[in-house]
């Protein structure tokens, strides 16, 4: 037999409180989130997001914004260059500020008049591929990610190939590659460049490669990497592609919608480079004629 020892006057034991109820209902698909940074499965609460969601959301508004209105160091950026073994051009389009690029897309595509001359005013060094950086719409992306691409590309040259200056160009869109290519003689540009940024990615870069580059020049004849960062593709693979895609285009003379990237099918038959592609994988696929098969 038990003997209660509390004393006369003790209040009975508290139970332990119940839970307040859960507000915010979770998304099924929840588990999907541990695999991508992209904003899915934000779950509910009544008719509207989480709080923890919608200060996420605030938080990516944020820094998307800062991505598009901070502006490049290019002196840094062309020290940083010129520290691994490079020689750096600076560059600046005829914006001459932020607000002026945003309203007026047409004037980061050409350069200012000063730029002109000072390119034109530049020794003419033969190379094969000319390579520029822009801040585009998004400074964020070149300052994380240009050096590494750069240095990816340098490490994965061909025997053979030559690169130009590095030229760095402020209020950039991605055609004032092409005005830039054309003063300097470059047979082709790969354009560095911040692209507009996301919700998850303020700091991606895009690669864009045009074959013989002049003012005038349509974004169809253009071939596009892009989402270059550690979370998305990386320096290594943008460059592999990128030098698999600059191959054929000095091979066809072009580049853009008619130029496929391929360059996937190197790895899946071992070639160690875009010249020893086999010649049916080299050669575009023959177009249908809406002909019946002969036979």
């Amino acid at each position: 037999m038990t003997t209660d020892r509390r004393p006369p006057d003790a209040a009975p034991a508290a139970s332990p409180a119940p839970e307040p109820p859960r507000i915010a209902t979770p998304d099924p698909w929840g588990d999907l989130r541990a695999h991508t940074t992209a904003r899915l499965a934000l779950g509910r609460a009544g008719s509207s997001m989480p709080t923890d969601e919608l200060l996420r959301f605030g938080f990516a508004h944020a820094m998307a914004r800062d991505a598009v209105h901070l502006q490049l160091d290019v002196d840094a950026l062309c020290r940083q260059i010129e520290d691994d073994g490079c020689q750096a051009l600076a560059v600046h389009s005829a914006a001459a500020d932020r607000a002026a690029y945003l309203l007026r897309p047409d004037l980061g595509r050409r350069l200012d008049d000063a730029s002109v001359e000072r390119l034109a005013a530049q020794a003419a060094l033969p190379c094969d591929l000319l390579i520029v950086v822009g801040d585009g719409l998004s400074s964020m992306a070149v300052e994380r990610n240009a050096r590494p691409m750069i240095a990816a590309l340098r490490a994965q040259a061909p025997a053979g190939w030559r690169l130009g200056p590095i030229v760095v160009a402020s209020q950039a869109r991605v055609a004032l590659g092409d005005e830039i290519g054309q003063l300097l003689h470059a047979p082709m540009v790969a354009m560095l460049i911040g692209e507009r940024p996301g919700l998850s990615s303020p700091d991606s870069l895009g690669l864009y490669l045009t074959w013989q580059p002049q003012v005038g020049r349509s974004d169809a004849e253009r071939n596009c990497i892009s989402n270059i960062r550690p979370a998305g593709s990386s320096y290594a693979d943008a460059a592999r592609r990128c030098w698999w895609l600059a191959a054929e285009a000095r091979r066809l003379k072009l580049t853009g919608v008619q130029l496929k990237d391929r360059s996937d099918d190197t790895l899946l038959r071992g070639a160690a480079a875009p010249e020893a592609l086999p010649t049916e994988l080299a050669t575009p696929p023959p177009q249908p004629t809406g002909e019946p098969p002969s036979g």
